[in-house]
């Protein structure tokens, strides 16, 4: 791999000496400004040889750097070991940003920056060009992909077949869905909307399909204006029954390419462009006026309707039965022998699997042992796969997609003894873990007001974790979904009763172990006063949480309390669907502390 790394830079930098462009950058989006995106689109991933899902890629004739987060620091400098890109960690003291760098890299003179304006967000490539016209000399050139070029065993864009998500599933129908975008696109003064956002399509028009690993969402754009709406897709992804069902709903279809020409011909009105998601070409190809504003989609997919809900409740039951099934297992497989990070993915897997409704994992396991277990987003592989024993800790982090409901749950298990220092940094992650749960918050705060709940324990003993607390879930759609989060960085989003999120509070000991502990949690209405509403949270993951490496002492009794009462809701729901030892098992886990 270093090997092909070396020469895909050196293809690169004789095709930028041809058109005279100084430096290239590469990010990890698609024309959708999707985090994970169809093979053909992994542009950054295929120079560089970082995998990892969130990155920036630069190449200049002479230096070459990759900057990527926290969750990515130790692999992201073991995958670039050996090729020109050196790492640059973000949010360290002394990292530069990329524009500094190019400034300290190119000096002084007439500089050209490349990037494809086509997986560029507008607002992106403008930030860019402001950071970096106080620098130096710096014109950005967005006309070009040298992947065209250079790639030459490039995968093409997907044409897997689009299918209808029923209503049983979905709970409103898709003309509903139209006509409340197209009201919301009037309040904000246009008279048409371009999404380009893969799971706001999805959801829009309640359709799901294979394009994109690990996320049932197609490749295709869709315009909305308040007379029509045109999908623009692959004909070959269009089968007889979607293409009846999109005529019932008021959906034409055309070409995916064809997508610049249909807003260039739009002379008259207005669109609605979200210059955040919307890529830089699609951006500047508009021929009426544009309104930049957020498109409405995300907030409206965030709050989940009662039929979701329901799908959610009966996935976790289902997924959770396939959680307790592997922990049985794994408890015996331990004191076996044989099993690895590799060999207990597999079995998981093949437990979801076996459940109704499931239709593939909702993003790649993370099965970390031991020192991998501090390795954020680690992978496991057949070159870095390493066998159990029955001593320390696993971090495993884990979901699927079912038809009615997306998961996403954590677990760290002790397979065996585990020291002082890992029992203590076990607690505290708990703590965090159920004091953000026990809260009662003020309807419409953001996300980044509730984050020092689940930080505080922590940081009362010095430490901390720079990944998010928790994301938006999909139903039966992306895993991360916006707009809202919770984590130290600024996100204004309000929460709202409806919304899923996941509470995921972890503590990393780099070269030794990782400890992280999530569920995915509902929003709910807790009570109205004279000062407003307030909401709570009713976690929606039905798994035991592992009580051996706690340190009882730790916890307040109000901690104690959620604690034994979550673990007897676990027992109650999940008791039916069990039998045997595998029952057994459950009932010992769940067994108050």
């Amino acid at each position: 791999m270093r090997n092909d790394v070396n020469c895909r830079v050196a293809a690169l930098r004789l095709w930028m000496r041809e058109k005279g462009i100084d430096a290239f950058i590469f990010p990890s989006t698609d024309p959708h400004n999707g985090e994970y995106v169809p093979d053909h689109w992994k542009g950054r991933e295929w120079i560089s040889g970082f995998d990892g899902s969130a990155g920036t890629a630069v190449v200049t004739a002479e230096k070459a750097a990759l900057w990527t987060d926290s969750r990515y620091f130790i692999a992201a400098e073991e995958q670039l070991r050996g090729t020109p890109f050196v790492l640059m960690r973000e949010r360290i003291a002394g990292t530069p940003s990329v524009a500094q760098w190019l400034t300290d890299v190119l000096g002084v003179g007439s500089h050209r920056v490349g990037l494809d304006g086509m997986v560029w967000a507008a607002a992106s490539v403008e930030g860019l060009r402001k950071e970096l016209q106080p620098l130096g000399d710096f014109s950005l050139v967005t006309d070009f992909d040298p992947l065209d070029d250079i790639w030459t065993d490039r995968p093409a864009i997907p044409q897997h077949p689009i299918v209808v998500h029923p209503m049983e599933f979905a709970g409103e129908s898709a003309s509903s869905k139209l006509a409340r975008v197209r009201e919301a696109v009037r309040a904000l003064h246009a008279d048409a909307v371009l999404v380009t956002a893969l799971d706001d399509i999805a959801w829009t028009l309640n359709m799901r399909g294979t394009d994109v690993h690990c996320n049932p969402v197609f490749v295709a754009y869709l315009l909305v204006t308040q007379d029509n709406a045109v999908l623009f897709t692959n004909a070959a992804k269009v089968t007889a029954e979607v293409s009846g069902y999109l005529r019932e709903v008021g959906v034409a279809t055309a070409g995916y390419d064809q997508v610049v020409g249909a807003l260039a011909s739009l002379h008259e009105g207005s669109i609605l462009l979200d210059p955040m998601v919307v890529n830089h070409r699609l951006f500047g190809a508009a021929g009426c006026e544009v309104v930049t504003a957020p498109s409405p989609i995300p907030a409206m997919k965030a709050v989940k309707n009662e039929t979701e809900i329901n799908g959610y409740r009966h996935a976790m039951e289902r997924d959770g039965v396939a959680m307790v099934k592997f922990l049985c297992w794994l408890e015996k497989a331990i004191k076996r022998g044989r099993e690895s990070e590799v060999s207990i993915d597999r079995k998981l897997t093949a437990l979801r699997a076996e459940q109704e409704g499931y239709r593939g994992l909702s993003f790649d396991t993370i099965a970390g042992y031991a020192a991998h277990g501090a390795i954020v987003h680690y992978e496991a592989t057949e070159e870095s796969d390493v066998p159990l024993q029955p001593e320390g800790l696993l971090l495993l982090d884990s979901g699927a997609q079912y038809v009615d409901g997306t998961t996403d749950i954590t677990r760290t298990i002790a397979l065996g003894p585990v020291n002082e220092c890992q029992q203590k940094v076990y607690t505290l992650v708990l703590k965090g873990h159920i004091r953000l749960q026990m809260l009662k918050f003020p309807d419409g705060a953001c996300g980044s007001q509730l984050d020092a709940i689940a930080r505080s324990p922590l940081w009362e003993e010095g430490l901390n974790f720079l990944h998010g607390t928790g994301h938006g879930v999909g139903s039966y759609l992306n895993v991360h979904e916006g707009p809202h989060q919770i984590r130290m960085e600024w996100k204004p989003a309000p929460l709202h009763a409806g919304m899923t999120v996941t509470d995921e509070p972890g503590i990393y000991v780099e070269g030794e172990f990782g400890v992280r502990i999530e569920n995915t949690l509902l929003i709910t209405p807790y009570r109205t006063t004279a000062f407003g509403s307030f909401l709570q949270f009713e976690p929606l993951t039905l798994c035991p949480i592992d009580t051996t490496p706690i340190i009882p002492e730790l916890l307040s009794d109000e901690e104690r309390t959620w604690l034994n009462n979550y673990h007897q809701m676990v027992a109650e729901r999940l008791s039916p669907h069990l039998e045997g030892e595998e029952l057994k098992w459950l009932r010992k886990a769940t067994r108050e502390i």
